[in-house]
């Protein structure tokens, strides 16, 4: 008889799922959920962004003066600065390092918890390894799935090594997680990430 692929009477923090270096196909699957890698279909906005203009000059001088030796100078320098605008321009409040409690197998710290209405989206950073990164922001999305009233909107969320972006879609019907095959870079692709962070967000 299979084992579990993780233990049933254990406690779990979604970084833990980070650490465990498991197929994401088999622990989604625990959780009842499938996995697919991708184009997704991301909403972009067609609007104005003026209001960002010099925001990729600011990444790019950002990058020039600052190494990335560690998760804190890629959240500092490269992922806080975008969000933070968008925040600004969307007037909405930026979680940081949100709690969210659902099971003892689904909990733990969000990095960035992002909502607007009822559109939400969530965003782990990472220094390294984007694979494990977005295993760990898969079982992210389907604690929020679980916490959530029920609802028929995709859940987004997103992994990032600051310079990298990648994003995650659940279908909340289908309880399918999509796993963008696109990565976007910063600075070069900011435009295009700002448009579907603001898509997403204002639903």
């Amino acid at each position: 008889m299979k084992r579990p692929i993780i233990d049933p009477n254990q406690s779990y923090s979604f970084r833990d799922y980070f650490e465990m270096n498991m197929p994401i196909r088999e622990l989604l699957s625990y959780f009842g959920y499938t996995w697919q890698a991708k184009s997704c279909s991301l909403p972009k906005t067609t609007g104005d962004l003026s209001y960002f203009n010099g925001l990729k000059e600011t990444l790019e001088t950002n990058l020039s003066i600052v190494p990335l030796a560690n998760e804190a100078a890629r959240r500092e320098i490269l992922v806080a600065p975008i969000l933070l605008k968008i925040g600004a321009y969307l007037k909405l409040t930026i979680d940081i390092e949100y709690p969210l409690y659902v099971t003892n197998q689904l909990k733990g710290k969000i990095d960035y918890y992002l909502q607007q209405n009822s559109n939400l989206l969530i965003i782990e950073a990472k220094h390294d390894d984007m694979t494990r990164g977005f295993t760990q922001l898969a079982v992210e999305l389907i604690a929020f799935d679980q916490w959530l009233d029920a609802d028929d909107k995709p859940l987004y969320g997103i992994v990032t090594m600051g310079n990298a972006w990648q994003f995650g879609c659940l279908n909340r019907v289908t309880k399918q997680i999509c796993q963008d095959i696109n990565l976007y870079a910063i600075p070069a692709d900011v435009e295009e990430l700002l448009r579907i962070l603001i898509a997403i967000l204002e639903g």
